[in-house]
């Protein structure tokens, strides 16, 4: 069963539908519970590798559900410090719990001011509204 449509007032979101987590110089980065809803069922996941440095506006990795492939794109930069193994062996709990044991990857920022830029709840549902 999936989750119920939500999206935590906490979290920064971009365009593509994915979140942060922000906690101190570290972020959790996931995807939306709209993303998850339109891929439908999550039946593997790509992550980054741990060490790796992702960017911000960039693939960080592959979620692929019985729709489709779909690129990760990273609402900040940094390096990742650790990736969630229990959506590697079960992805489908990204639709179950996309903000909480769903989140993806964990990285430390290397630029904390690309925060300033990510969406507040308010403008994203601006852009859900739009779509």
């Amino acid at each position: 069963m999936a989750a119920a449509e939500s999206y935590p007032d906490d979290l920064l979101y971009n365009e593509e539908h994915d979140w942060a987590r922000i906690e101190g110089d570290e972020a959790l980065l996931g995807i939306t519970w709209h993303a998850a809803d339109a891929l439908g069922e999550l039946v593997h996941y790509e992550p980054p590798a741990v060490g790796a440095t992702i960017s911000k506006d960039e693939s960080y990795g592959e979620i692929e559900s019985v729709k489709a492939v779909s690129d990760l794109i990273s609402p900040l930069s940094g390096e990742v410090l650790e990736v969630n193994d229990i959506v590697v062996g079960t992805p489908e709990t990204v639709n179950l719990d996309p903000y909480g044991n769903g989140w993806l990857v964990r990285i430390r920022l290397s630029d904390p001011s690309e925060k300033d830029v990510l969406l507040d709840l308010a403008d994203y549902r601006k852009v859900l509204d739009e779509q």
